[in-house]
């Protein structure tokens, strides 16, 4: 190896100097900034309605089980079949 080629090279390139990173007096205090469309804020709304809503209609259940309790409450065979056939063929979808 060649030290003499090496010592060329570097002053071609100047490794020898030694470079200084300074740093810069020019920071900013810039914070981060978020902001949510109304799009965004309305969906969290409706989001937070829909968390917060019962689960079971009272008033259907209540109303539904006191007529089963009468023994009132009838239900058509074929309102029932026809409920039947179309769970069925969505399942086949």
């Amino acid at each position: 190896m060649r030290i003499e080629a090496y010592n060329q090279i570097s002053q071609v390139y100047k490794t020898s100097k030694t470079s200084k990173a300074y740093a810069s007096s020019n920071t900013s205090s810039a914070r981060d900034e978020v902001q949510i469309s109304s799009f965004g804020q309305a969906f969290q709304v409706a989001k937070d309605a829909v968390k917060n809503a019962a689960d079971v209609r009272e008033d259907k259940v209540a109303s539904v089980k006191s007529a089963i309790d009468n023994g009132t409450y009838s239900v058509s065979a074929d309102d029932f079949a026809s409920k039947l056939l179309e769970k069925y063929n969505e399942s086949l979808i």
